[in-house]
């Protein structure tokens, strides 16, 4: 039986985390400190939070489910407390590829994130479907990265991980840096201003008269189909009129040079921000 050691167990994150391994055959000692997080894990889960020493006692991992601006903070407070082999989980590269976590190499950095349910899924319960954010109901895939520690540490930090955001379909591996290109650089700097600009541009048309309803049902129910062709999903293809339009609109809509974004030194910048 694995010992965990969950820091940050009330909060956003941390509680889903505390749900999914609440029946599991892990040992889990929950550490949270604030009181509205303590009285929830508490009252809806039965779940008695302790004092950070007496977590990592014995603790086999770390999970360290805080706001990536505070996990320098508490690793370097919790670390030189950790005995030789204890893997310290992050559930974001941000703080690991910003190097906010000590040097210590007599422990094991393993870092995790979930991809979240495929917006493609093939859930066939509305329960599910409506699990847009994952580890409850949808099935969804991770990517895992094993920052340091020997090849044998990441299955054991992989199945902490299917644990944690459970139902797991594929499990990716990668490394540090390119799961810091997939987050913040593919999700949020790219796709996260994308989808703005695309609300931004319905709530335009709305403005200029045409229902709001109307103009949601036609982006989404477009959005579905044109992602669908774009993302391989159907055998399809776009009308010329629809070409034409993309080709007329890219450059009015994006900088010739908006790639950069995944460039190492704009990575570092938005994770440099981040932290």
């Amino acid at each position: 039986m694995t010992q965990l050691a969950l820091f940050g167990a009330g909060g956003k994150m941390g509680y889903r985390l505390s749900v999914n391994l609440k029946n599991t055959d892990y040992v889990v000692k929950h550490v949270e400190v604030s009181e509205t997080g303590r009285n929830r894990l508490k009252n809806e889960l039965g779940i008695e939070c302790c004092s950070s020493d007496i977590a990592l006692d014995g603790a086999d991992a770390v999970i360290l489910a805080v706001p990536d601006t505070v996990i320098g903070k508490l690793a370097n407070a919790i670390v030189p407390q950790l005995q030789p082999g204890t893997m310290v989980i992050t559930l974001d590269p941000a703080a690991a590829f910003a190097g906010h976590l000590p040097e210590n190499e007599d422990v094991v950095y393993f870092v995790t994130h979930p991809c979240h349910p495929d917006i493609f899924n093939k859930e066939t319960s509305l329960e599910a479907k409506r699990d847009f954010f994952g580890g409850s109901l949808a099935t969804q895939h991770i990517v895992s990265a094993l920052m340091q520690g020997s090849e044998e540490h990441f299955s054991i930090g992989e199945n902490i991980a299917k644990t944690i955001y459970a139902p797991v379909d594929r499990s990716h591996r990668v490394t540090v840096e390119q799961m810091a290109i997939l987050e913040p650089g593919l999700s949020e700097t790219v796709c996260a201003s994308l989808l703005t600009v695309m609300r931004e541009a319905m709530d335009e048309v709305v403005r200029r008269g045409v229902d709001k309803q109307v103009a949601r049902d036609f982006l989404l129910g477009h959005m579905n189909i044109l992602g669908a062709v774009i993302f391989d999903e159907i055998d399809g293809q776009f009308s010329d009129a629809c070409n034409k339009a993309i080709v007329n609109g890219k450059p009015k809509i994006f900088k010739d040079d908006w790639i950069r974004v995944f460039e190492p030194d704009e990575i570092a910048e938005s994770i440099r921000r981040i932290t």
